[in-house]
């Protein structure tokens, strides 16, 4: 089971990336692109995901990753149930997000620093 402590550190450390609070919500910024979102009780992760991948990636495993609301379908976003995922899916998952809203660089940057992933 994740919960936010698990994660909370990598939208600090993340190169350009930062925490703000948004109507109490916890998310994490590159600029002004939110790339990960929590729900208000900490139990949903929104984030970053290609439009195209997320259909499958949600039948593959809809107890744990869901579509965001109707009026989030025209971003890059998708749900993810945090009490599913273990601690080092949700790191993986908030660096992916993380490479979606920053200049290439920076992503292999951060590869070339850390070969075995988020840690």
């Amino acid at each position: 089971m994740a919960v936010l402590d698990d994660v909370r550190a990598l939208g600090a450390e993340l190169e350009r990336s930062y925490h703000a609070y948004v109507r109490g919500r916890l998310k994490f910024r590159v600029g002004q692109m939110v790339y990960v979102a929590f729900s208000l009780d900490e139990a949903v992760m929104g984030f970053a995901f290609p439009k195209e991948e997320r259909a499958a990636l949600v039948a593959g495993n809809p107890r744990k990753f869901q579509m965001p609301s109707e009026s989030e379908l025209r971003f890059n976003w998708v749900h993810a149930d945090l009490a599913v995922l273990k601690p080092s899916e949700a790191r993986e998952l908030v660096v992916d997000a993380w490479r979606m809203v920053v200049p290439a660089k920076l992503a292999r940057a951060y590869d070339l620093a850390h070969p075995t992933g988020p840690h």
